[in-house]
């Protein structure tokens, strides 16, 4: 099988360096021409809660050539249209196209590659792009080799082809079959939305806002007006990790210390883990925060209902977008402070 990894940032380095390491023929392909040339020179090197480094070929997308049996999609949404377009040239009638990215893209990319080609997935590790050919994992090792994929059929069977997928995937770290993957993909997006959100909008690590009364309490929200958006169009929750994310719904006060108290036991392993968003910030990029957050109060609306907490922090992020800057922990969690009490007149 001849997998592409499209996207080689801090997620796609570190599962190059295991598939490769497995001795698959596998190409990690990026925009960025120092990665590349470190990657190829050194190899792909993951630091953090594991050492490892793994000899890999790495080329940039107009580098690309022949048929990719498999494609590993972690591209950021941004780009999905020039991204795809690109890509339909080297991907046959029986190619797969495995869709990582954040958010629910696989209607777009579906209408762009062909909804036969497409699964999707969700990747339940957390990393850190830390210099060319380097990228820190930020999930505890025993979390990550038991939890590191789901991925399934968008019809929700288990095919042959899903199977050798969850083969390769499996190299990397733990990889499970889902036949839900509407719900897993909305699960997923709950914790972006929750935590990648409030990092990109705060400036801060997951455990920034884990540790901080404001920060957790406003992540709470977050989760609520996404499970209730999400319920709005029939969306059935999958467990993530084990854990029932749609019982993070808030239907009482009393449910908000509850749900305060789990989110800090579940995302502990997570406590590293500085959002994609953010590190965009950083580096004066533009980031994914429409797909994100954005989502939400876009639906929201359709339905008749609100999401105040999704939709500051998008406002957050978009200003810190405009002004090329990175959000100030203690000035952004004053707005959230302030939402809470205006949510309570």
């Amino acid at each position: 099988m001849r997998i592409a990894i499209l996207g080689a940032g801090s997620l796609g380095t570190i599962a190059g360096a295991y598939i490769a390491a497995a001795g698959q023929d596998v190409e990690l392909i990026d925009v960025n021409q120092a990665h590349v040339h470190a990657l190829n020179q050194s190899g792909a090197q993951v630091v953090g809660t594991l050492q490892f480094t793994a000899p890999v070929h790495a080329i940039t997308p107009d580098q690309m050539s022949g048929k990719y049996d498999l494609v590993l999609l972690l591209t950021k949404q941004l780009y999905n249209d020039a991204v795809l377009q690109h890509l339909l040239p080297y991907i046959g009638e029986q190619s797969v196209v495995c869709s990582l990215q954040n958010g629910i893209p696989e209607e777009k990319v579906a209408s762009i590659v062909g909804r036969k080609r497409v699964i999707a997935g969700s990747v339940e590790y957390g990393a850190t792009w830390m210099e060319p050919g380097v990228s820190s994992l930020t999930t505890e090792a025993e979390m990550f080799k038991k939890y590191a994929f789901q991925i399934g059929e968008l019809d929700g069977v288990t095919t042959k082809r899903i199977e050798r997928i969850q083969a390769i995937l499996d190299l990397v770290g733990g990889t499970h079959i889902s036949d839900n993957l509407v719900g897993t993909k909305w699960s997923k997006l709950l914790i972006n939305n929750a935590f990648s959100g409030m990092s990109a909008a705060l400036g801060g690590t997951y455990g920034d806002v884990l540790d901080d009364a404001i920060g957790i309490r406003s992540a709470v929200h977050i989760a609520d007006e996404t499970i209730k958006v999400g319920h709005a169009y029939g969306v059935n929750f999958a467990k993530m990790n084990g854990f029932d994310v749609a019982s993070l719904e808030v239907n009482s006060n009393a449910d908000i210390k509850a749900h305060i108290h789990t989110l800090r036991v579940i995302l502990q392993p997570t406590r590293l883990l500085k959002a994609s968003m953010l590190q965009d910030l950083e580096k004066k990029r533009q980031t994914e925060i429409d797909f994100i957050n954005g989502v939400i109060p876009q639906l929201a609306k359709e339905r008749g209902l609100v999401a105040p907490y999704n939709e500051l922090v998008v406002e957050l992020v978009k200003q810190a977008e405009s002004a090329q800057s990175v959000p100030r922990f203690n000035e952004n969690i004053a707005r959230f402070e302030k939402l809470y009490d205006q949510v309570l007149v």
